[in-house]
């Protein structure tokens, strides 16, 4: 992706962090910097609290948050592999996403999931997922896409793969990372569910 496309569709994982402290410390553990396979890593190694690593045994508490196909997550998909369905050509949704968090111990207020601590997620999904144009990073068509971005024809957004479980799976990378880094561990994310609509969703979890 060029500088100028950078730009127009911001590398997502960058949103959901909060300082440039952090930023630079997460350049530094990266060679090959923020792009979204990196930063999957990181999301899979980051140093979690004794909450998560003791989570197959005990009790666990907890709490979901949903964003409801009124959330306004209307996007459009392309599955470019699908050459038996119409699913190869453009079609849309109104995206819903529903989270499963869980802990061990819960805060000062008793709470899972302190839900006013998301708000850098929610601004995250709406960055990703309204009214932009979503193609997997290997589409055949990837070269068009990026002039219809260019002349301002689509907001395109460009993911390591395109599906109901493949944008579950990202999401939940990219949301267990801010969860564990937020909570200090406390709360871990579950999964993530991803609905098309009334009759058709899909789920990740790790």
């Amino acid at each position: 992706m060029t500088s100028a496309e950078e730009m127009q569709a911001p590398r997502p994982e960058l949103l959901l962090m909060s300082s440039m402290a952090e930023l630079s410390e997460m350049e530094a553990r990266s060679s090959k910097g923020l792009d979204g396979k990196a930063h999957r890593r990181e999301a899979r190694a980051a140093p979690l609290g004794p909450a998560y690593l003791g989570q197959m045994a005990g009790p666990i508490y907890r709490s979901t948050k949903t964003y409801d196909h009124v959330e306004g997550l209307s996007c459009c998909f392309r599955q470019w592999r699908a050459t038996h369905s119409h699913c190869m050509l453009l079609h849309g949704y109104a995206l819903a996403f529903k989270f499963v968090f869980a802990t061990r111990e819960l805060d000062q207020n008793n709470w899972c999931m302190d839900f006013g601590g998301l708000k850098s997620v929610r601004a995250w999904l709406h960055t990703m997922f309204d009214h932009t144009t979503l193609v997997a990073e290997d589409d055949p068509a990837l070269d068009t896409f990026r002039s219809l971005q260019q002349a301002g024809i689509l907001d395109l957004r460009i993911l390591p793969s395109v599906g109901c479980e493949a944008t579950a799976r990202y999401v939940f990378d990219q949301v267990a990372f801010e969860i564990a880094r937020t909570t200090r561990g406390r709360v871990w994310l579950e999964s993530v569910e991803v609905k098309e609509h009334g009759g058709n969703s899909a789920v990740f979890s790790a």
